[in-house]
């Protein structure tokens, strides 16, 4: 059985403290950290007002006028010896099918990192597409989400020179992570594809899986699979999600 993991506490202002589970992200790490932040929202939702987990740790948001610090930190320690490690995936663990057109003018890295990876274009896209990617962070810019789970032989180097705008939907890899870029903007990951499914919106969506005031898909310790599709597709899917926002 894996070592409980202990959390270490440092404050992050006059209203957060930040809980570290070590330096190292492991492939059970994230999961573990979903859960605890239920727990922790539920246990302590009076002065608790949020939970932002990413990687290795989390920051909690609470109300500093109806709680100390130091109890604060001894009721955090108690819920995170209270949820199981390695956390076990549970029925209601969203698992998020993203429709990807691969290559082309969607995917103008994608032999980049064949040629890093020694491999070829469809081999890439079929280990690209062949496990599930866990939410290990939500950061960078609204909606984007740090998918942990990549094939070693994809890591890539990000590109020496960051494009001044990438494409919304747009699906890269950077080192050992995969994203998809939820708004245009800048960036410096390798693209290899585009995807479908919409990854931020500011209003909320009814169709959202976590309710119908969620700006994103996925929350940390949910599952991605990315399924390839052709650009016929693709474009036909796109033209029915415009209308459906239109």
């Amino acid at each position: 059985m894996s070592k409980q993991p202990l959390p270490e506490f440092s404050t992050a202002g006059i209203d957060a403290v930040l809980m570290t589970f070590g330096d190292t992200m492991s492939a059970t790490l994230p999961l573990y950290l979903a859960h605890l932040r239920q727990t922790i929202l539920q246990q302590l939702g009076g002065i608790v007002a949020e939970v932002v987990p990413a990687y290795t740790s989390l920051l909690v948001y609470y109300d500093a006028r109806t709680v100390r610090l130091y109890d604060l930190e001894q009721a955090l320690e108690k819920a995170a010896a209270s949820v199981a490690y390695p956390a076990l995936a549970s029925a209601e663990q969203i698992v998020l099918d993203v429709p990807v057109c691969y290559g082309g003018h969607f995917g103008p890295d994608l032999e980049r990192v064949a040629e890093h990876s020694g491999l070829t274009t469809t081999e890439v896209i079929q280990l690209h597409q062949q496990d599930d990617y866990l939410v290990a962070a939500l950061g960078f810019s609204p909606g984007f989400a740090y998918l942990s789970g990549l094939n070693e032989r994809l890591i890539t180097p990000r590109l020496d020179t960051p494009r001044k705008t990438v494409p919304a939907g747009s699906v890269g890899i950077a080192g050992a992570q995969t994203a998809v870029y939820p708004t245009s903007g800048p960036g410096g990951w390798n693209l290899i594809g585009r995807a479908v499914t919409t990854w931020f919106n500011a209003q909320g969506n009814p169709a959202m899986a976590h309710g119908p005031e969620a700006m994103t898909p996925v929350q940390v310790g949910d599952r991605v699979r990315f399924v390839a599709i052709s650009e016929a597709d693709y474009l036909a899917l796109y033209a029915t999600t415009q209308g459906e926002h239109s």
